[in-house]
């Protein structure tokens, strides 16, 4: 894979094959999948090729282009920072984790199923979709994947898309300035920035940054004075909000000669992206929550939301905690996984509107958050014991 654009980037390197010393571990890991999704997984190398377990449906074992659906499920793994489903010669759903030793790429845990909406497909989608990020998590878990440059990934595909959206968004208005634009998007930046808001902080930079490229593009000593004051706007706000004065200033004045030597648009939006991950790090740190308050707000947002869709990076969001972070949180906390959190705190307010109201099984079906009356019904027995409608005339 010499050569590979994503390799450059993130230095990544591949090896040939597996180490056998992970074989056990990913016999656990796909047991435990097995057990919780009915979906069994094959250990692949880096070129797509199986090494562990048979494929789980007949035709992809010694298929070539099947192996390299699964080399590519690989490749768009590593790109995304997540598992992506993709469609196989065979006609079998796949998506694939990159098995990791710290930067190198030793394998591909992939899992195959039939084409959703088959006869034998035991899965809705929405359970597939929660099947599809629970290998990633599980994988995380387990250590066979390096859960810090999968987050780097997100992050980096997250900036790339929030950055594009910036760019059409600012072709449609007509500033005269760029600090006609700033002006605009200042409140809500520094509102950001001193609740800890990360992803909003970001967005709000990208559309600032679109408009420092577009009026400053052929004036870089512009472009670098009003960044330099963008900065210290920034960090007077992350003062007030808690942040450590010396540390912001240690950092803004060893930043600052890094700044005079920068010459590419695309490096100076590097570096302002790191200033603002500085920034919001310096409140953090300084206010010194225990990870169990981040995850009462964390909780208390679930609580309050159940009834709408929620993935574990929103809560996560939340809580100010990246989200392999605060699944270990989550892990260590209850013992269990966020996927399964989520379901539990939702089999339980259903279970008080079962005993307390008279609302129809459908009705509360959609108040808890779930969508699919049999998966529903399939959630509620697991942690319950009963069918809702069993329950209900328990209660009665």
């Amino acid at each position: 894979m010499a050569g590979d654009p994503i390799a450059e980037q993130d230095q990544i390197r591949f090896a040939l094959r597996p180490p056998e010393e992970t074989r056990a571990a990913f016999e656990v890991l796909a047991k435990e999948y097995a057990r919780a999704w009915g979906l069994l997984l094959v250990l692949a190398d880096t070129r797509g090729e199986i090494v562990a377990d048979e494929a789980p449906y007949s035709g992809c074992r010694n298929d070539s282009n099947c192996a390299d659906a699964r080399r590519r499920a690989l490749i768009e793994a590593l790109r995304w920072g997540e598992a992506s489903m993709m469609l196989c010669p065979s006609g079998y759903v796949i998506w694939a984790v990159p098995l990791m030793e710290n930067s190198v790429v030793t394998g591909a845990i992939v899992a195959e199923k039939a084409v959703v909406g088959s006869d034998n497909d035991p899965l809705s989608p929405q359970e597939l979709r929660l099947a599809v990020a629970d290998l990633l998590n599980m994988a995380e878990d387990a250590n066979l994947t390096n859960a810090a440059l999968m987050e780097l990934r997100r992050d980096a595909a997250r900036r790339e898309s929030e950055r594009a959206e910036a760019i059409h968004e600012a072709k449609g208005q007509d500033y005269q300035s760029i600090r006609d634009l700033y002006l605009l998007e200042e409140p809500a930046l520094l509102s950001a920035i001193k609740r800890g808001d990360k992803p909003a902080a970001r967005e709000i930079l990208n559309r600032v940054l679109v408009g420092i490229y577009f009026f400053g593009r052929e004036r870089p000593s512009l472009l670098k004075s009003f960044i330099l004051e963008l900065i210290v706007t920034m960090s007077r706000s992350a003062v007030e909000a808690g942040g450590d004065p010396s540390s912001l200033l240690g950092a803004n004045y060893s930043s600052f000669a890094e700044l005079a030597r920068i010459e590419g648009e695309e490096e100076l939006c590097a570096w302002l992206v790191a200033m603002l991950e500085r920034i919001m790090d310096a409140i953090k740190s300084n206010r010194e929550y225990p990870s169990t308050v981040l995850l009462g707000a964390a909780l208390r947002y679930m609580e309050e939301n159940l009834g709408d869709e929620m993935s574990r990076d929103d809560v996560a969001a939340v809580a100010c905690l990246s989200p392999s972070h605060f699944s270990r949180v989550v892990k260590q906390t209850f013992g269990q996984s966020f996927t399964d959190l989520l379901a539990r705190m939702r089999v339980d307010r259903a279970r008080e509107l079962l005993s307390r109201t008279d609302k129809s099984l459908i009705q509360i079906c959609l108040d808890c958050g779930f969508s699919d009356p049999s998966y529903f019904t399939k959630v509620f027995r697991k942690f319950a014991g009963k069918t809702p409608g069993e329950y209900r005339k328990a209660r009665r």
